[in-house]
């Protein structure tokens, strides 16, 4: 091989060889670069959203366990969310913020304060389901009946169950301590002419007969409060909505005709018996005068 070929090809293995030197202390010295480009990035702001923790029909009353906080990028927090009020959310304008259909003035107040600050699960705890919520789906104020809102007591109570309104005073509500949610009893107490079968002097006498027409019913408001708040102790109202079945609706409002109604509170001990009507509506229910002598003395006595 000639001299000057040989030096050709050292000369290029020579250049070879530094190229790839070259080549790798580049990519040794690039290392900062990189390491400034995997710095971590900004963290997104996260807040806690109120969802359903299942499906949830209609007609549900919701129960602690019914929802959960799922955390998402605040950025996407939308007007009508429940958030838990930790984390700021973007600021939405006043004329988003709309109250619920059949808004009245402690929705529009509680609409306004969530929105504002942020609420509490426990304000949710009660509530009636009014439209299907899918698990995950975010609580809205819309799809859900709370206490004051209308249409609250159609949505609380009982399937096949009717609210009935009965009057009461402070002595017949057992001086104001009956509340919301307390089970009673219904006493009717009614004026009865005597006979003249009882005799002639007491013809036309009258005696009162109480008896039971209702037991362990339920008392769903007291006027217009239907739920009342821990540390209140009485409520004192003119009127008690009771929760009774339809057949024994017809048997409370023919009570109401013939006397005074009284709500006896039963224990909380007592509550798990059966409710409704007790023995036959008051119309059917017969009574007899009876002449009892006592040392020669008559009294006439009423049995039912």
């Amino acid at each position: 091989m000639k001299p000057a070929r040989i030096a050709v090809i050292c000369v290029a293995a020579v250049a070879a060889i530094g190229l790839a030197f070259v080549v790798r202390a580049m990519g040794t010295g690039g290392a900062p670069t990189q390491t400034a480009a995997a710095a971590p990035a900004v963290a997104v702001p996260m807040a806690k959203v109120l969802v359903a923790a299942r499906d949830l029909e209609p007609g549900k009353r919701l129960v602690a366990d019914d929802m959960q906080w799922k955390e998402i990028p605040a950025a996407e927090v939308l007007p009508d969310h429940f958030t838990d009020g930790t984390t700021p959310v973007p600021a939405q304008p006043a004329a988003e913020v709309k109250p619920a259909e059949g808004g009245a003035v402690a929705r529009v107040t509680r609409a306004a304060a969530d929105v504002a600050t942020g609420g509490a699960k426990s304000d949710w705890l009660g509530a009636v389901v009014r439209e299907p919520i899918l698990a995950g789906e975010p609580m809205l104020d819309r799809k859900v009946v709370r206490a004051g809102d209308s249409g609250y007591l159609a949505a609380y109570l009982e399937p096949g169950m009717r609210a009935m309104a009965i009057r009461v005073t402070v002595e017949t509500a057992a001086g104001g301590f009956i509340l919301p949610g307390d089970r009673v009893d219904v006493l009717l107490t009614r004026e009865m002419r005597l006979s003249d079968a009882a005799g002639a002097e007491d013809s036309g006498r009258s005696r009162f007969a109480t008896n039971t027409v209702m037991a362990n019913v339920k008392v769903l408001a007291i006027d217009q409060t239907t739920r009342v708040d821990d540390d209140e102790k009485a409520v004192v109202g003119a009127t008690a909505t009771l929760e009774v079945r339809p057949q024994d609706a017809e048997a409370l409002a023919l009570a109401k005709s013939e006397g005074e109604l009284s709500l006896v509170l039963r224990s909380y001990a007592d509550t798990g018996g059966p409710s409704g009507r007790v023995g036959p509506s008051p119309s059917q229910s017969r009574t007899a005068t009876v002449r009892v002598f006592r040392g020669g003395d008559p009294e006439v006595v009423v049995v039912q």
